[in-house]
């Protein structure tokens, strides 16, 4: 690959750029780690915000950077990256998240950022400038990531019930809370884990783009430590519009609901990080909470709010897309 001839002071702006992508990413989707464990009233929303930051910026010394390799490598050829490419990338993402954020819609940061790689790369190169094997991954798990969590929602709710089913309702509820506060922080680990790197990669392909590191060379320890700290203040200062929609809006917890819905989440996202795989947090803790919601009855989910939420995934990876190529061109008069 060869280098781009890019001044420091972009650099300097890029990086500041992708790191505010990371704490709106950690503040847009504060509301998937807590929501749960929120709304069955198990911890008040600031406590909640502050243990999720936590686990969000501890998943550092627990997660392999396979996520951050995928999206730095993986998606777009790396002979086209050019400071260009980075900014559009980053505007359409960050256009995209503010749009769904203020209108309390839970859609995707980390496919927001994928659909920015794919429009800057498309309209400087044109598709040639995908790597399929690479956007095909990220696209089929826009599926398969809330189909896990749903199945594996609905068996640990199923699990728990044959578990518990000599016990009274307030045993159940005892317990359920206890391990309510172990599987939100769970889920919070694996957020921070998957979605931090998501940056990581970024920031990675651009000082790889400029010649201040090399494609052989691990990441530079210092974007690991900002990323990682980044998304967990954005956490911090959380996404209170989405809790609601999340938490109760889609269908009504119980605290064994809870733990069941974030346990399954947490699980995917393990698996996701552990595969290398960037996912939707947001897709997959949805697919929990409905997978949930559905063992009771199939009534019990609002299904209309569902849909809508559904559109609000299917189109955040062609908006974000435009949304970056126009900037990628208008970059072009900027730097």
């Amino acid at each position: 690959m060869e280098t781009v001839n890019i001044s420091f002071g972009v650099i300097v702006v890029l990086v500041a750029l992708a790191l505010a992508f990371d704490f709106m990413n950690g503040f847009h989707d504060a509301a998937n780690a807590i929501a749960t464990v929120v709304s069955t009233r198990v911890l008040k929303p600031h406590t909640a915000v502050m243990m999720a930051a936590f686990f969000n910026v501890v998943a550092i010394f627990v997660f392999q950077l396979k996520v951050a390799a995928t999206v730095g490598k993986g998606t777009i050829e790396p002979s086209i990256i050019d400071h260009y490419v980075v900014f559009g990338a980053l505007i359409g993402a960050i256009a995209w998240n503010v749009i769904t954020w203020y209108y309390g819609i839970p859609s995707s940061s980390s496919h927001a950022l994928i659909g920015g790689l794919i429009g800057a790369a498309i309209a400087k190169s044109g598709p040639g400038a995908l790597i399929s094997s690479g956007v095909i991954k990220v696209v089929a798990f826009i599926i398969v990531s809330p189909l896990l969590g749903m199945m594996l929602g609905t068996v640990m709710m199923i699990l728990v019930s044959w578990i518990f089913r000599r016990s009274t309702p307030r045993r159940v509820d005892k317990w359920s809370r206890r391990l309510q506060l172990i599987s939100a922080s769970a889920y919070a680990l694996g957020h921070g884990g998957n979605d931090a790197q998501k940056t990581i990669g970024i920031i990675w392909m651009l000082l790889i783009a400029a010649g201040v590191t090399q494609s052989n060379e691990p990441v530079p320890v210092w974007v690991v430590f900002c990323c990682y700290t980044s998304i967990g203040i954005g956490t911090a200062f959380g996404g209170w519009r989405i809790i609601k929609l999340m938490g109760q809006k889609i269908t009504k917890l119980r605290p064994v609901g809870g733990f069941c819905a974030q346990t399954g989440g947490a699980a995917t996202l393990f698996l996701a990080t552990a595969l290398g795989i960037p996912v939707s947090t947001t897709h997959t803790i949805t697919g929990a909470i409905v997978g949930v919601g559905a063992t009771r009855k199939l009534s019990a989910v609002r299904w209309g709010l569902a849909g809508t939420i559904v559109w609000a995934w299917v189109l955040t990876i062609p908006f974000s897309a435009l949304i970056a190529a126009i900037f990628w061109y208008l970059g072009r008069f900027l730097f």
